[in-house]
């Protein structure tokens, strides 16, 4: 990444994705070095799966074998059966997979490859594999795999399958029972618009770029303003009140300038700089529209949240319609999570409760992205109560 910086372009391709750490039987000379889950047939399994790529949404499908997803981000949801899933950097799924109810004679690919839309620059369009292995029931525990076996490999969906995507997390809704209620908030308080998207920075003076062109840098932002970096963490100044030249409090709540999001792109696409804040009170119920745009292509970014979960109360396609899309919210059970894929050329809606004081990062979970500036920070204030307000620092925090 610091090259990428340094050079305004795209970061070097990895050489491939893992599975548990390992590489897989897809990629030359590693076959050996391929994640092997052993099973028994007739029994349910619950896989935990965690995107842990820097830079990838990713399919993931086990060939001929059905999988119940029946939990994301930590939170249940209606358990609902697919043969794929779409899973972004950040994000958890669990899901059900039952074995055959016989020893099937044969041994099966559990794959990962990438999704996505429209990406500038390179990147690592690979799929991984480990294998789903059946234990035959005369061999002893240690038996080696069986080479010989037939090899199944499932069919992911293709590299830019927005349609799989969008019908995959319109699926996803929380279980909204008495055990484990949706409680999210009905009245707003507080209502923002952020566009999130790529853009450009201008190269220094008297230098070449390997951005979009060679006078210009990747950049990217949230309502056009990238995101930098403070010297000094945010939370500490907040905490002693000395913001002054470390922070400003004015994050917008909107674009300054509307433009057609997902249309075609504006002729300048510079975008600011800074580190602002966004500063709401405790306990406000906050609703938070992301729309993202066309700049330098459209693409889906998984934005993360630090310190809460939210509920996903809507999305859609194409620019967000203030008018009439909130009659479509689902207030009754979306899901709640921690990390969200903004749709390609769409948006997505999302409510909290501002709950929890203190300084909150958000940020796409494309490592790429938040490094170009795809970033911002709420600054949530004390409550009036003892228990609603930040703690001060540890006597024994290092000094910087």
């Amino acid at each position: 990444m610091a090259m990428a910086l340094q050079t305004g372009g795209g970061p070097n391709v990895s050489d491939a994705h893992i599975i548990n750490g390992l590489p897989g039987p897809l990629y030359n000379c590693s076959a050996k070095d391929t994640y092997k889950l052993k099973v028994k047939p007739g029994k349910t399994y619950m896989l935990r799966l965690i995107n842990a790529a820097l830079n990838d949404e990713l399919f993931f499908s086990v060939a001929n074998h059905s999988l119940t997803v029946v939990e994301v981000d930590a939170v249940y949801v209606k358990p609902f059966t697919v043969d794929t899933l779409i899973i972004g950097p950040g994000q958890t799924t669990n899901v059900l997979l039952t074995a055959k109810p016989f020893y099937p004679g044969a041994n099966y690919y559990m794959s990962a490859a990438p999704y996505s839309a429209a990406r500038p620059g390179t990147f690592d369009n690979t799929t991984v594999a480990g294998i789903l292995e059946y234990e035959y029931p005369d061999a002893p525990a240690a038996a080696s795999f069986n080479k010989a076996l037939p090899l199944h490999k499932p069919a992911l969906p293709a590299l830019n399958d927005t349609n799989f995507v969008g019908n995959f997390t319109a699926k996803l809704r929380s279980l909204a029972t008495k055990q484990y209620p949706a409680a999210v908030p009905k009245a707003v308080d507080r209502r923002f618009f952020f566009t999130v998207g790529l853009g450009t920075h201008p190269c220094p003076a008297n230098t070449t770029c390997q951005g979009p062109t060679n006078t210009t840098q990747f950049a990217a932002s949230m309502n056009n303003v990238s995101f930098v970096l403070p010297t000094r963490a945010l939370l500490h100044s907040h905490f002693t009140g000395l913001s002054s030249g470390v922070y400003s409090p004015d994050f917008p709540v909107s674009p300054l300038t509307p433009f057609n999001y997902t249309g075609t792109p504006p002729n300048n696409t510079n975008v600011a700089s800074g580190t602002k804040l966004m500063v709401i009170p405790y306990g406000a119920s906050v609703e938070l529209v992301m729309q993202g745009t066309s700049i330098l292509g459209i693409e889906s970014h998984p934005l993360h949240l630090h310190g809460f979960n939210f509920f996903v109360v809507g999305q859609g396609y194409g620019n967000y319609d203030p008018v009439n899309d909130p009659a479509k919210f689902n207030l009754v059970d979306p899901v709640e999570r921690n990390t969200v894929g903004v749709p390609a050329g769409g948006w997505v809606a999302i409510r909290f409760l501002a709950d929890n004081p203190g300084v909150w990062f958000m940020h796409c979970h494309l490592e790429v992205h938040t490094t170009w500036g795809l970033r911002m920070a709420w600054l949530v204030l004390d409550g009036s109560l003892p228990h609603q307000k930040l703690l001060p620092p540890p006597s024994d925090l290092p000094k910087c």
